[in-house]
């Protein structure tokens, strides 16, 4: 795996608002674009992966009480999607999805990957509880939510990236993992064709019950990453991954049920 650098902020509160108040201001953002707040209300301690091209920060969010109690509300709270919505078109043909999927979001927005177009449902009062606590942990915030939902090891996701085009590219995207621990692997798009002129390795983390995981720009320009099958896993895992859509760049003409 690619040898990639860690910066460990293992301070006390205090000591990190020290730290982001010394920081310049964070300018806001125009409207439909991605709002940063001046400083990172509730500063946790953050671990920095990066590789070339790669930029993520990981910690946990959630201790594990709190993580249990909001994984069992989900379990109690998410509509997941079934029939046509569970599968996805890849050319041409028709697959069911690995796992269970769900949206949720502001009113209107739409979600649209390998031929689905999913519609979010109304925040619960638990996506806003973990939404608002990613929003005072990043400064960051998100209108919309992908969730996930792995009832073991033997569910997955494949390679992909997260770059459609409704995506506001100046947000990063916040993964909040909770349940089974799971691992997780960056491969950059020149080691999937075989013809970059230098190795570029894979960038391995496991992501924790309770954790938060934010992929940066330009991460997703350059990174597939996937959650594999791992037989040994015989529990569930929810992730969420709340995203900010620039509403003028849904596809339009897609009918909404």
């Amino acid at each position: 795996m690619d040898k990639f650098v860690t910066r460990h902020r293992k301070r006390s509160v205090v000591e990190a608002s020290d730290e982001w108040k010394s920081e310049e201001p964070t300018k806001k953002c125009k409207e439909d674009e991605c709002k940063v707040e001046e400083e990172f209300s509730q500063p946790i301690p953050w671990q920095k992966l990066e590789a070339e091209g790669l930029d993520c920060d990981y910690s946990l969010l959630f201790d594990k009480d709190e993580a249990d109690h909001l994984f069992n509300q989900l379990e109690e709270e998410v509509v997941y999607f079934t029939g046509d919505k569970a599968k996805v078109q890849v050319y041409g043909k028709s697959y069911s999805v690995p796992r269970k999927q769900a949206t949720y979001g502001d009113e209107g927005l739409m979600y649209s990957f390998s031929g689905v177009h999913l519609l979010a449902k109304p925040w619960t009062p638990t996506l806003e509880r973990i939404r608002d606590a990613v929003t005072k942990a990043t400064g960051h915030t998100f209108n919309f939510v992908l969730i996930n939902r792995y009832k073991d090891g033997h569910d997955h996701i494949g390679e992909h990236r997260d770059d459609e085009r409704e995506l506001d590219p100046a947000c990063p995207i916040a993964s909040v993992s909770l349940g089974a621990a799971r691992d997780f692997i960056f491969r950059h798009k020149d080691a999937r064709t075989g013809s970059s002129k230098h190795q570029i390795e894979p960038v391995k983390l496991q992501l924790a019950h309770g954790s938060l995981l934010l992929m940066n720009f330009p991460t997703n320009t350059y990174w597939y990453h996937s959650l594999p099958v791992r037989k040994k896993v015989k529990t569930a895992r929810i992730n969420l991954t709340f995203r900010r859509i620039v509403k003028n760049r849904q596809k339009t003409g897609i009918k909404m049920e």
